[in-house]
């Protein structure tokens, strides 16, 4: 009897097959998973990079699957939101406290009011009481020497 070697570097590598359910597109006929594309797509990965995944063009990608990566972005972004929300909330984190108010709320550190750039009001009249004096060295000096 034959023994059977281990597939790895030194051995033979056993072949299999796997059914793939999905959409069949491009020209190479490439079934691609609508799943696994939203997936990728929730992961952040960009068009380009779902494309070369599957081996196909990234218009024949958008084309057949713009909603399904708008779904899955979409899912990135609530994610991250929840996320955000919890750490500013449940953790108490100050800095993203902060940042979701600027963001979300429209504070902000300086105020945008235009009243607040506007010059201080005048008394009228405070003009008389002010008295202004003009420095002199000549002046200074003489009264030194005397």
């Amino acid at each position: 009897m034959k023994e059977r070697k281990k597939p790895g570097p030194k051995g033979i590598p056993t072949l299999g097959e796997k059914i793939v359910k999905g959409y069949v597109i491009g020209r190479n006929k490439v079934v691609v998973p609508p799943e696994e594309v939203e997936q990728l797509a929730a992961y952040g990965m960009k068009t380009t990079e779902i494309a070369d995944w599957f081996g196909v063009n990234e218009q024949t990608l958008t084309y057949n699957f713009k909603d399904i990566i708008l779904k899955g972005r979409t899912k990135m972004k609530m994610s991250l939101r929840v996320a955000m929300y919890k750490n500013a909330i449940d953790s108490n984190n100050t800095t993203m406290q902060i940042w979701l108010s600027k963001n979300h709320l429209g504070m902000s550190d300086t105020p945008l009011d235009g009243d607040a750039n506007a010059p201080l009001p005048w008394v009228e009249g405070q003009e008389d009481d002010v008295v202004i004096q003009e420095y002199d060295e000549e002046d200074n000096h003489e009264e030194d020497s005397e």
